[in-house]
């Protein structure tokens, strides 16, 4: 099982310069060993040295007790194993430093001139130990033995645990790349999860926006009309019977209207239509899916928008200059929109007032300009606003790469104007 580095590190808490508890008890086991086995090689040096016994194996335990630094010194270790290869002792500790030092991060030429001192050292002294056996008769054999055990033991004491090392520590070099790798793409992807988020939520506000500035068009218009003509009816019901009908009958056609936009819109965010996606796509797509499969408002009704404001009372005035075209589905969309909220503030905060609404068709763009004049003292109606008929108009006009003006004139009335890219 591969642990990641944070998890690797909370796991250390051995003693001095260990890591861990148990490399500490394992190099601590290993210590004893080679000072025991140093310890005994100890007594047959002592004897050819001339020196007492008690010497030699106090030697060969110090000496031999130095393999529990090997984590910490691997170059002291090996240079000590070099330093008592001519005693004939610490071999193990010999091949424990050497496998050490091949693992550890040292410089390459470091590792290779101790890993050849040693190489040489053993190759000397066994060649001198297997000559002085055959001088002495111990061995038998010919004179092609002395070079071959000594190659042979030196190349078995050094390049075994040399190769070992190299390999361990490679292989611990490639665990460590691939930990830190591993960390880095977890907190990448915890990142990237977070960004993913927080676009989601930035998504959904965009979407519930867009579907509350749908909302709004079909509705705030028509009922906006539908409250005026009702105040109208209310006032003339009694003095002008035929004109009280004439306005009913208004009243229940803008209401039907708007009931059947409100249905197309609503049955798209139940279960979509053809052409529509389904209703588990996102909210912005609702919007679209609703201009898709209605025919939706286009400038070919703006004449039939301005007037169902002068049905309702409004001194409202269409002019239009230049080529009469087609444009795209959301250009032309855009710019009804802009007129119609436009004409509803004007019910809504100017009852009343004489109107002018503009339309240029030009080279590259389309313009359009509704103005108000001042609102007289009396006759508002008292409609309610949501405070957000320009800043939807804005976005809309916006979002085509258009411009949109809006504030108050000298004359006390108020401009809407939106110039919008033909393409």
């Amino acid at each position: 099982m591969t642990t990641t580095g944070e998890e690797d590190t909370a796991a250390r808490g051995g003693p001095l310069w260990w890591s861990r508890r148990r490399s500490a008890a394992f190099d601590l086991s290993l210590g004893f060993v080679s000072a025991v086995e140093c310890a005994v090689e100890g007594v047959p040096f002592a004897r050819a040295a001339g020196v007492p016994v008690a010497v030699g194996v106090v030697f060969g335990a110090l000496a031999g007790s130095v393999l529990v630094g090997r984590r910490k010194w691997p170059i002291a270790v090996v240079l000590v194993a070099i330093a008592i290869t001519p005693a004939q002792m610490g071999y193990l500790m010999g091949i424990v430093g050497l496998y050490t030092l091949a693992a550890s991060e040292l410089p390459r030429r470091i590792i290779a001139s101790l890993a050849g001192m040693q190489l040489v050292g053993t190759l000397i002294v066994t060649f001198v130990r297997v000559r002085q056996s055959m001088d002495q008769g111990r061995l038998t054999i010919g004179d092609w033995f002395i070079p071959f055990a000594a190659i042979t033991a030196s190349l078995g004491l050094t390049a075994p645990p040399l190769l070992l090392g190299m390999y361990v520590g490679a292989r611990r070099r490639l665990m460590e790349s691939l930990r830190e790798r591993a960390d880095s793409l977890e907190r990448e992807l915890q990142l990237l999860a977070e960004r993913a988020e927080e676009r989601a939520e930035w998504a959904r506000g965009e979407e519930r926006t867009r579907i509350a500035r749908e909302m709004h068009d079909v509705v705030a218009h028509r009922v906006s009309l539908m409250v005026v003509h009702a105040a109208a009816l209310q006032a003339v019901a009694r003095k002008d019977p035929e004109k009280a009908v004439r306005n009913a009958v208004l009243v229940g056609d803008m209401g039907r209207q708007a009931l059947t936009e409100l249905r197309e819109m609503l049955g798209v965010l139940r279960s979509g239509g053809p052409g529509a996606r389904a209703a588990s796509a996102p909210l912005s797509a609702v919007a679209a899916a609703v201009v898709e499969e209605g025919e939706g408002p286009c400038l070919e009704e703006l004449e039939e928008l301005v007037g169902q404001s002068a049905a309702a009372g409004m001194v409202v005035e269409l002019s239009v200059e230049g080529e009469v075209r087609a444009y795209a589905r959301e250009v032309e969309q855009t710019a009804y929109r802009v007129v119609q909220e436009a004409l509803t503030n004007v019910h809504k905060h100017a009852a009343g007032a004489k109107t002018r609404v503009r339309l240029a068709h030009r080279v590259a763009e389309i313009a359009m300009q509704v103005e108000n004049g001042a609102p007289p003292e009396v006759g508002s109606v008292g409609l309610p606003s949501g405070g957000n008929g320009l800043v939807g108009m804005r976005e809309r006009v916006v979002a085509l790469g258009g411009v949109f003006v809006s504030g108050p004139t000298e004359s006390g009335g108020f401009r809407v104007s939106a110039v919008i890219p033909a393409s």
